[in-house]
């Protein structure tokens, strides 16, 4: 009977797969672990969150969405479509909601009151809509009260479809440059490197893509652990809407480094950090990967002037981890930080200051212990310039790239590529593609060898004849060693080295499909 059993649900994943519930077979895994006799397919359906960019009104916001030609061959031929559109807005959710400062309930009492109270989006027109693959395309808006997005892609457009939200603020508290890689919903996400200290401003934007109300915890985790109490508890988010909640609302303990983790109880959400610092200016903090013994945060530019680490150990276990700065050259330790212990529950944060001595690199945090199991999750604050002109961007751990990654919105100039294959004696191959602009030029590709141990920083390919922007893609070669990578764009505001950086996890634009009625039974043992 069991295995009678093992064989129906078979058919059911494999069903659930090829008709877009990719989720079934995380990519992370690799092909290695794929039930013998499954296929790699390509997804059918996607979905992307962008939260609310800006209340500033000298802020201006590019999108820019993309989905790699060719991704989907097999996809049942269909073309597919891509958008996004306005989601509401619960404008009273915690303390200043409105991303304005504006004082007002606090925790589970504010998200109870805001039950029902949606500002509907003015517009519902689709945002950035995709007409073909290989092509991106762009859209803006300098709307102070411009909304959050919800959207799906399906057909050929939806493997790898994704979107970029770059917001240029001129001045005031929030100015710099802000860009995010807009999330996919999910029921668990991990922000370490948040604060609520009376410096910082840091809002999670929670957005519900269904029709149906999700509900959610917050959990806050200090030095001497567990922050907030019920004030996160119950947090209502309406159907297609969205709800900003300033995290210093939910505790009474101003902390300077935290770590916060979303759940969602009820349905799914998106979620993402806006962090505002009065010197240091903003920038998204996107969601870690999910916790595990190794974590690789890459793309430390090399002229920054300070690297704050961030780093929790959310299990039972404490952790003890070996930490190595990945550079062109090799895996060094950095002076005075041989080794970090990280208490079980217990946000630890240490100052690397100038950590990369004008060499970029990629931080490397391992089990100082080989056969160590106990998950970690972790996250850097980044500044570049001095004085007044200072500009701050986080990395957080971040997912190795199995078979492809995206960066959209890349210009003529400003953009670095950050490539780490982090195990040494594993050399990787990876071929980067630039595509089309989205007003003309043509596509090119070049491959880039990484030694195991080591890291590259390079300015990655530009289309010849160019107009407007393009997208990268960065694909391993089969047989590969891990690789992971992210995106820095630096676009400076006068004196200002304004700058973000975007990880790049795999896309998930395939899933492992297992063959239909095959006996899974094996995989119970």
């Amino acid at each position: 009977m069991k295995r009678t059993m093992m064989s129906l649900i078979g058919v059911a994943v494999a069903l659930g797969a090829v008709t877009g519930v990719a989720a079934v077979a995380a990519p992370d895994a690799g092909d290695r672990d794929a039930p013998r006799g499954g296929s790699r397919l390509p997804v059918q359906r996607s979905a992307l969150l962008c939260p609310a960019p800006t209340s500033s009104e000298v802020g201006e916001t590019a999108y820019t969405a993309f989905a790699p030609k060719g991704a989907a061959a097999g996809a049942d031929g269909k073309k597919g479509t891509a958008e996004l559109r306005p989601a509401g807005t619960v404008r009273d959710a915690g303390d200043g909601a409105d991303g304005k400062g504006k004082k007002g309930k606090k925790g589970k009492d504010a998200a109870e009151s805001a039950a029902g109270q949606t500002v509907a989006p003015r517009d519902t027109k689709p945002v950035v809509p995709l007409q073909e693959a290989g092509k991106p395309v762009t859209t803006t808006t300098d709307s102070p009260d411009a909304p959050a997005l919800v959207g799906a892609a399906d057909g050929t457009l939806a493997p790898g479809w994704t979107v970029q939200q770059t917001t240029s603020v001129a001045a005031g508290s929030g100015r710099g440059l802000l860009g995010l890689s807009c999330t996919t919903p999910d029921t668990t996400f991990w922000f370490p490197g948040v604060s609520t200290a009376t410096d910082r401003q840091d809002y999670v934007h929670l957005t519900n893509p269904d029709a149906t109300q999700a509900v959610v915890d917050l959990e806050l985790h200090g030095k001497d652990g567990s922050l907030a109490g019920s004030a996160g508890e119950d947090i209502s988010v309406p159907p297609h809407a969205t709800v900003p909640v300033l995290l210093s609302t939910l505790t009474t303990a101003p902390t300077t480094n935290a770590s916060l983790h979303v759940v969602a109880r009820e349905g799914r959400v998106g979620a993402a950090v806006q962090a505002s610092d009065g010197k240091l200016g903003s920038d998204w903090l996107p969601p870690a990967a999910d916790p595990s013994p190794s974590v690789v945060l890459p793309g430390i530019p090399k002229d920054a002037t300070s690297v704050r680490l961030v780093a929790l150990a959310p299990g039972e276990s404490d952790a003890d981890l070996k930490v190595q700065l990945a550079t062109p050259t090799g895996l060094i330790t950095p002076a005075g930080l041989e080794t970090l212990h990280l208490k079980s529950g217990m946000t630890t944060a240490v100052d690397l200051k100038d950590l990369t001595k004008g060499e970029a690199g990629s931080l490397v945090l391992t089990p100082s212990d080989g056969d160590a199991k106990a998950p970690v999750t972790a996250a850097l604050r980044i500044t570049r310039g001095k004085g007044a002109k200072q500009e701050m961007a986080f990395i957080p751990a971040t997912r190795p790239v199995e078979k492809r990654a995206t960066a959209a919105d890349n210009r003529d100039r400003g953009s670095t590529l950050s490539l780490v294959a982090p195990e040494k004696g594993k050399d990787t191959k990876v071929k980067v593609t630039a595509s089309a602009g989205s007003g003309g030029g043509t596509p090119v590709t070049k491959t880039y060898t990484v030694k195991g141990g080591t890291g590259l920083d390079v300015e990655p390919p530009r289309p010849p004849g160019l107009k407007g922007t393009y997208a990268l893609t960065v694909e391993p070669e089969p047989g590969s060693g891990p690789v992971h990578a992210a995106r820095m764009l630096a676009r400076p505001q006068g004196g200002l080295p304004a700058f973000t950086v975007q990880p790049l996890p795999d896309d998930r634009g395939s899933v492992l499909v297992p063959t239909a009625g095959q006996d899974l039974s094996v995989l119970t043992n």
